[in-house]
């Protein structure tokens, strides 16, 4: 199986100094996503969310990066190798184009889950073959599930470029911290026509955001979509538990060889600005 290029912004991802001491054996993480049915979710994607690093996932609430992803053989495997910890196991079968990110309609998914519906992680330990067997009943995903539910968590906004006018198929990033090295803690679904996003996260608390136009790391491309959201530099955004934060637009430039925004010297904007 190929491994996908696991998503992040920057080149090296720094999982925090809990994980484990350098030198220390891997372990292996094996087993087979199923459709409802029992068809073998064949060229789908694994998704493995380290429990230590954040919530579990719940799509139908937000979407977590995830720490580690695969493709699935046409048999609906999968084995990798993994630092020691726990994991929850997610798996989506999409219905267009492979993206890592929320599952949109049409599309197959499912995660772990015990007997009684409650997030269920996996332990992989350093030189040890962990196999979770077979993890069945993917089924199609409902958008109604996610968007403005009540109760939901999130941030909305407008991207816009330098003359303001919206920027569709942004996404746009949630980070723990202002100078956002490492791997993001959430992720919205891409912008509409209207330039309007919807980034749902876990809880409340302090989020930097950063819009993209792409999930892969490594140097930006000619002409790649960038921005943050504040005025000259990444400002925090205030979000409470179970209620939507609006007004966090963000203006964006478009990356050039030159090291000039082109078209703008602005990277963001404050809300209301």
């Amino acid at each position: 199986m190929k491994r996908l290029i696991l998503f992040a912004l920057v080149c090296a991802i720094t999982l925090g100094s809990t994980w484990v001491e350098a030198g220390e054996p891997r372990g292996i993480l094996t087993g087979r996503l199923l459709m409802k049915g029992g068809k073998p979710m064949a060229g789908g994607t694994v998704f493995l969310f380290a429990a230590e690093a954040g919530p579990p996932p719940a799509p139908e609430r937000y979407w977590r990066v995830p720490d580690e992803v695969m493709t699935l053989d046409a048999d609906g495997r999968f084995s990798m190798e993994l630092i020691p910890g726990s994991y929850h196991v997610g798996g989506v079968k999409r219905e267009k184009e492979q993206e890592i990110g929320p599952p949109r309609a049409g599309d197959h998914f499912l995660t772990s889950r015990d007997e009684q519906g409650e997030p269920r992680f996996f332990t992989v330990r350093g030189g040890e073959t962990t196999d979770i067997g077979s993890l069945g009943d993917a089924v199609p995903f409902d958008p109604a599930l996610g968007g403005k539910r009540e109760g939901a968590t999130g941030i909305e906004g407008t991207i816009i470029d330098a003359a303001g006018k919206p920027v569709a198929g942004a996404l746009v990033f949630a980070y723990p911290n202002p100078d956002m090295g490492g791997k993001p803690l959430f992720v919205s679904e891409r912008s509409g026509a209207d330039g309007r996003y919807l980034l749902r996260v876990s809880e409340g608390g302090r989020y930097f955001l950063k819009a993209r136009d792409v999930y892969g790391g490594g140097p930006p491309a000619e002409g790649a979509v960038m921005g943050v959201y504040g005025d000259s530099a990444p400002q925090p955004l205030v979000v409470r538990t179970g209620s939507l934060t609006p007004g966090a637009d963000i203006r964006v430039f478009r990356f050039t060889r030159s090291g000039r925004a082109a078209g703008s010297a602005s990277v963001g904007m404050s809300a209301g600005e």
